[in-house]
C-alpha cells in the first residue's frame, strides 16, 4: 500500500513538472516577437516535459503513444537547451549547423534504446558525456559574457540561469549514475521527480515575469557617429566624452578592455554608459561594440595598398584583439568575408580601377 501511494505522489510531483515547462512553452511560442530565442526555450520546454513523463513509473510510462513527438524530443533535450542558450545569450545570427547537437543526440539516443545490453549501457553513457559537454559549453558561454551584456533584464537573468544550469545537471547526473548502478528504491524515484518539479517551476518563474528587452529583435541600426539630437538630453555629455575617447584617444585599440574601465575613461557611472551604448546606439554587447570601430578601422587598413604586406595577425593586435582567431571571427560576422579575402577583392578593385582610368589601359581594351 506504501508503495502504491509513493507511486500515486510521484505521477503527482511528475505532473507538476510537466505542466510548468508545457505553460513555459505555450507562453514562448504565443509570446511576440517570434525570435530563435522564444521557439528554442519552446523545444526545451517539451523535451524536458517528455523527460519527467518516461523517466517515471507504468503510470507515467502508459501515455507514451500519445507523446511520442515529445518522448522524440526528450532525446535531444540537452541540445534543445543548448541551441536556447545560444540563441537567448549570444547575439549572433541563428544557423542551421545549431541543429547538429540535436540531431547527433537524438539519433544516439535511439540507437541505446534499440540496441541490447550491455553495449546500449556504452551508448548511453557516450549520450550522457554529449550533455556534460553541452551543458559546460552554455555555462561557459553564460559566464563568459555576462559583464560585457548591455541588456539589462538579460545580464540580471545569466547569474539564476547559472545556477539553475547547474542544479539541474547535477541532479540529472546524480540521478542518473543512481539508476545505472541498479539503486532503484521508489523514493530515489520520488525524489527524482521532487527536482524536476522544483527545476521546472523555478524556470516558469525565470522565463514567463515579464522582462522587457529580453526578447527583443536585435537592431542593425548600429551607429558610430549618433546624432546628438537622438540622445537623451541627460546622455549627451556623456556621448560627447565617449566620442572623444573612442575617436581621439581610440581606447578601443586596448587589448582587453571593458566596459567598466571605460566608464572611469568617460567618468560615468557603469550603468549610464551601459544605457547610453545599448539604448542610444544601438548595441547589445560590448564586444559588438568595440567590433564596431575595430573592424572599421581594419577595412581602411586592408583596403590600404600601402599596407598590403602587413600581416593580418599584426592588424589584429594593434586593433586590440588578443589572438586572430577573434579578429577573423568578428571580421567575417560583419563582413561575410575573412579579413584575407576583403583585402584580395579591395586590392584586386583598386588595382583593375587604376588600369580602367590610365591611357594604356584604355589602348590595351
Amino acid at each position: 500500500m506504501e508503495g502504491k501511494a509513493l507511486d500515486t505522489l510521484e505521477t503527482l510531483v511528475r505532473g507538476i513538472a510537466v505542466g510548468a515547462m508545457l505553460c513555459t512553452a505555450l507562453a514562448m511560442l504565443t509570446g511576440r516577437p517570434m525570435v530563435p530565442a522564444r521557439w528554442c526555450g519552446a523545444l526545451f520546454s517539451l523535451a524536458a516535459a517528455g523527460f519527467a513523463l518516461h523517466s517515471g513509473g507504468a503510470e507515467t510510462r502508459a501515455v507514451w503513444p500519445i507523446i511520442l513527438p515529445i518522448w522524440l524530443l526528450s532525446m535531444g533535450g540537452t541540445a534543445y537547451f543548448w541551441m536556447f542558450g545560444m540563441a537567448l545569450f549570444e547575439d549572433r545570427p541563428f544557423r542551421l549547423t545549431r541543429w547538429i547537437p540535436a540531431v547527433v543526440m537524438t539519433l544516439v539516443g535511439l540507437t541505446g534504446a534499440w540496441t541490447a545490453r550491455p553495449l546500449s549501457e556504452g551508448i548511453w553513457v557516450f549520450h550522457n558525456l554529449l550533455e556534460v559537454a553541452l551543458v559546460g559549453h552554455v555555462l561557459s558561454l553564460v559566464w563568459r559574457h555576462r559583464e560585457g551584456d548591455l541588456i539589462e533584464a538579460r545580464r540580471a537573468l545569466r547569474t539564476p540561469v547559472i545556477v539553475l544550469i547547474s542544479i539541474y545537471a547535477i541532479a540529472l547526473s546524480g540521478f542518473e549514475i543512481a539508476f545505472e548502478l541498479g539503486m532503484r528504491a521508489p523514493w530515489l524515484s520520488l525524489l527524482q521527480a521532487a527536482s524536476l518539479a522544483v527545476i521546472s517551476l523555478l524556470a516558469a518563474m525565470a522565463f514567463l515575469t515579464a522582462r522587457p528587452g529580453l526578447f527583443a529583435i536585435a537592431s542593425d541600426e548600429r551607429v558610430l557617429e549618433p546624432r546628438v539630437e537622438d540622445i537623451d538630453p541627460q546622455d549627451r555629455p556623456l556621448l560627447t566624452r565617449l566620442q572623444s575617447v573612442m575617436t581621439e584617444d581610440q581606447i578601443w585599440r586596448q587589448e582587453g578592455l571593458t566596459i567598466g574601465r571605460l566608464a572611469a575613461s568617460v567618468q560615468a557611472p557603469e550603468h549610464r554608459l551601459r544605457r547610453l551604448i545599448n539604448g542610444g546606439l544601438g548595441y547589445r554587447n560590448f564586444a559588438d561594440f568595440l567590433n564596431g570601430q575595430r573592424i572599421e578601422a581594419a577595412r581602411t587598413t586592408l583596403s590600404d595598398p600601402a599596407q598590403a604586406r602587413l600581416p593580418v595577425s599584426s592588424l589584429a593586435f594593434d586593433l586590440g584583439y588578443a589572438s586572430l582567431g577573434p579578429f577573423n571571427r568578428a571580421f567575417k560576422d560583419a563582413t561575410g568575408q575573412t579579413p584575407s579575402q576583403w583585402r584580395l577583392e579591395s586590392l584586386r578593385a583598386l588595382g583593375d580601377g587604376s588600369r580602367a582610368g590610365s591611357p594604356i589601359a584604355k589602348d590595351s581594351g
